[in-house]
C-alpha cells in the first residue's frame, strides 16, 4: 500500500552534494510506481540499490528497472553516452533482469555524448592543474555545451539518420581537432570509426527511442503514479549549487520541468534525501568538513567512495545551513534521511546551525565559493549512540539519542523526516 504521503507523483531530490543514497529511496518507492524518470546528468551519476545479496550500480538506467512492472524513461534533459548505457543493458540482462523497450524508453530530444567530449573533458581538467573542479572526465559537461551551441550538438534522433550523422560527425570534428592542436597540442580524431560506431549505436538503441514527454502526459492521463528520479543534488546545481564546483545540469526539483517535458501541477511531492552527516567529491568549499579521526570514521563505516569513480570522499558533520537553502529551494514537503547507521560509536555527534562570515552571523545559506571558503560553521551538539542499528525495523526502536538527532534536524531544516534508512537494503528503512 503507499504510504499517505506519498499519493500522487514525487520527485525524488538530493539535499546535499550527491551521493545521498537516492538510488535505495527511489528503488524503495518504485514499489508504488507505474513510471519512474531519470531527468538531468549523464553517466556521471552513479545510484547503488542492493536487492538481496544482489548489489546493483546505475549510470544512465532508472532506478525502476529492477521491478518488471514498471515502466523507465531516460528524458530529454539527460546526457546519453551510449556506449555506458547499452553496457549497463547488457550487463543487467546478463545478471538476469528484464530490459526490453516494453519496460526502458529514451528520449530522441537527448543529446549524445560523443568521443570529442570526453577528449576535451580530460583535456581541460589536466591543463588547469590543482584548479580543476573534480569532473568525472566523462564529457558530461561538454556536451551541455554543445546543446547550447546547437550547431555542434548530436541528439539521440540524429543516430537514426546516417547521412546526417555522417555530414555532422565530420563537420564537427574538423573544427574540434583545430582547437585540440592548438590549446593541448593533441593528435587529430578520426571521424570513419566515431561516425561507424555511433551509427551502429543507434541501430542498437532504435527500438528504445520515443518521444518521452507524449509518454508522460498520457502517463498523467491514465491516473498514473510517477517518481522522478533526480541524479546529483541540489548543492551541484549549475545555477543554484556552489558554482563553479558544480555538476553541468540543473539538478535540483527546478529542473524536472524542462528536463522531462511536464508542467508544474504534475508533481504533487517532493520528497528531498539527506545522509546523516555531510559528504562532498572534488573541489569546491565544504564548511563542516572534517579532515580528522571524525571524517576518516565516517568515510570507513559509510564506505564514502565514488559510485562511479571510487574517488573517496571528503567527509564531515550534517550541515542544517545548507540543507534548509535545498529545502526551502525546491520545496521539499518531505524527507528521507539514510546512513544513520554509520554514526553509531560515536560519543557526540554535531549539526551545523549556522556561520560566521568575517565576525558577523549568516543565518542564511550563500551559493558563494569565495563567502563558503570563509565560513566558520556554529556547531550544536548533541548525545551520540552506541550499539548496531541496523536491525531496526520501526523509528521507536532506534537509541532515544538517535531519535533525538533526527528530530532536531527536522525542526532545523523546516520539513519532516518520513523515512530514516539504517543500512543497503530494503528492508532497512524506517517510514515514520
Amino acid at each position: 500500500m503507499t504510504p499517505s504521503f506519498l499519493q500522487g507523483n514525487t520527485a525524488v531530490v538530493g539535499l546535499q552534494w550527491g551521493d545521498e543514497g537516492k538510488g535505495k529511496i527511489v528503488d524503495f518507492l518504485t514499489e508504488h510506481a507505474d513510471v519512474v524518470v531519470r531527468y538531468c546528468g549523464g553517466a556521471n551519476a552513479g545510484h547503488t540499490v542492493r536487492i538481496g545479496n544482489e548489489k546493483y550500480a546505475t549510470h544512465l538506467l532508472p532506478v525502476g528497472i529492477f521491478r518488471p512492472d514498471v515502466l523507465n524513461i531516460i528524458a530529454n534533459g539527460v546526457v546519453l553516452d551510449p556506449e555506458v548505457l547499452l553496457r549497463e543493458i547488457d550487463e543487467f540482462i546478463g545478471r538476469g533482469i528484464a530490459i526490453s523497450p516494453v519496460n526502458l524508453r529514451l528520449s530522441y530530444k537527448a543529446h549524445v555524448v560523443m568521443p570529442w567530449h570526453k577528449a576535451e573533458d580530460e583535456f581541460r581538467e589536466a591543463a588547469a592543474g590543482d584548479k580543476g573542479i573534480g569532473t568525472t572526465k566523462r564529457g558530461i559537461g561538454p556536451c551541455y555545451a554543445d546543446k547550447m551551441h546547437r550547431t555542434t550538438a548530436i541528439r539521440v534522433a540524429d543516430l537514426d539518420h546516417e547521412e546526417r550523422l555522417r555530414e555532422r560527425v565530420q563537420r564537427i570534428l574538423v573544427d574540434r581537432n583545430k582547437v585540440f592542436k592548438a590549446l593541448y597540442d593533441a593528435p587529430p580524431l578520426e571521424w570513419g570509426p566515431i561516425f561507424e560506431t555511433y551509427r551502429d549505436y543507434g541501430r542498437r538503441l532504435k527500438p528504445y527511442v520515443d518521444d518521452s514527454t507524449k509518454l508522460l502526459l498520457d502517463a498523467a492521463g491514465a491516473r498514473k503514479t510517477v517518481v522522478f528520479e533526480g541524479a546529483h543534488a541540489v548543492l551541484l546545481d549549475v545555477d543554484h549549487g556552489t558554482y563553479p564546483y558544480v555538476t553541468s545540469s540543473n539538478c535540483s526539483a527546478l529542473g524536472l520541468y524542462t528536463g522531462s517535458g511536464v508542467p508544474p501541477q504534475y508533481v504533487q511531492n517532493f520528497f528531498g534525501i539527506i545522509k546523516a552527516y555531510s559528504t562532498r567529491v572534488g573541489g569546491g568549499p565544504f564548511p563542516t568538513e572534517q579532515g580528522n579521526n571524525i571524517g576518516d570514521y565516517i568515510r570507513e563505516r559509510g564506505n564514502e567512495y565514488g559510485t562511479t569513480t571510487r574517488r573517496p570522499r571528503r567527509c564531515g558533520w550534517f550541515d542544517a545551513m545548507a540543507v534548509k537553502y535545498a529545502v526551502d529551494l525546491c520545496g521539499i514537503t518531505q524527507i528521507a534521511m539514510t546512513l544513520l547507521d554509520v554514526l553509531s560509536g560515536l560519543d557526540h555527534v554535531q549539526i551545523c546551525t549556522g556561520y560566521k562570515y568575517r565576525g558577523a552571523r549568516l543565518d542564511y545559506f550563500r551559493a558563494d565559493m569565495d563567502v563558503l571558503a570563509e565560513v566558520e560553521p556554529i556547531y550544536e551538539t548533541l548525545p551520540g549512540w552506541r550499539g548496531n542499528i541496523t536491525g531496526a525495523r520501526k523509528f521507536e526502536e532506534l537509541p532515544k539519542e538517535a531519535q533525538q538527532y533526527v528530530k532536531r534536524i527536522e525542526q532545523l531544516v523546516g520539513a519532516p523526516v518520513k523515512m530514516v534508512s539504517v543500512g543497503p537494503e530494503r528492508t532497512a528503512t524506517l517510514i515514520r
